[in-house]
């Protein structure tokens, strides 16, 4: 059976909005090519406008709804592959506090020498560990207990208890997350 070359390429539009439909919109090259489509087969789509491009193989389909997600989920792909969300930047992406950043702060534990946009900011964080990186919603980040330690001494004491008490009432971190942090676990919000 032969496909025509427009078939195809239907088709690998549609692969690469599957794929962009679970992540906020963003596909990247190595997702792509694990899904079948190759490499040239979603420039091609990029050039045709079916995808936005941000560089270092990194795209926003344009058939995928852009979200308040699709922004961190971007930044963070952009950094490559281990990079996550830190500090405000994870409290931002789950509502907690209001921060507003100009820039997202992304983090790695590994040397990364590509250029990146002005919105994201990078930062080496071989501090690091394993048990505190998670995802939320598809979003490689460090956990929601890290990234409060991580701002803990960049704001006023009274501002950082606040954030604290609304993860918690969040169920972002639970009670002993919180005592651990060095907050009573019953602080009012």
């Amino acid at each position: 059976m032969s496909h025509s070359a427009e078939g195809d390429m239907v088709s690998y539009r549609r692969d690469l909005w599957e794929i962009a439909a679970e992540r906020h919109g963003v596909v990247t090259v190595p997702e792509a090519e694990d899904a079948g489509v190759p490499a040239v087969e979603v420039r091609k789509l990029a050039h045709r406008g079916a995808l936005r491009g941000y560089g270092n193989g990194v795209y926003v389909h344009r058939d995928v709804p852009v979200t308040e997600r699709t922004q961190p989920a971007t930044a963070a792909a952009l950094a490559g592959a281990d990079a996550f969300l830190h500090r405000e930047a994870v409290l931002d992406l789950l509502g907690v506090g209001q921060f507003n950043p100009r820039r997202i702060r992304v983090g790695t534990r590994r040397r990364v020498r590509r250029s990146l946009p002005q919105w994201v900011e990078l930062e080496a964080r071989a501090d690091v560990s394993d048990e505190d990186l998670t995802q939320y919603s598809g979003i490689p980040a460090t956990t929601v207990r890290r990234a409060l330690e991580d701002v803990r001494d960049r704001m006023p004491p009274e501002r950082w208890e606040i954030l604290v008490a609304q993860a918690r009432r969040l169920e972002l971190i639970d009670v002993r997350e919180a005592t651990s942090l060095g907050t009573p676990a019953g602080l009012p919000a």
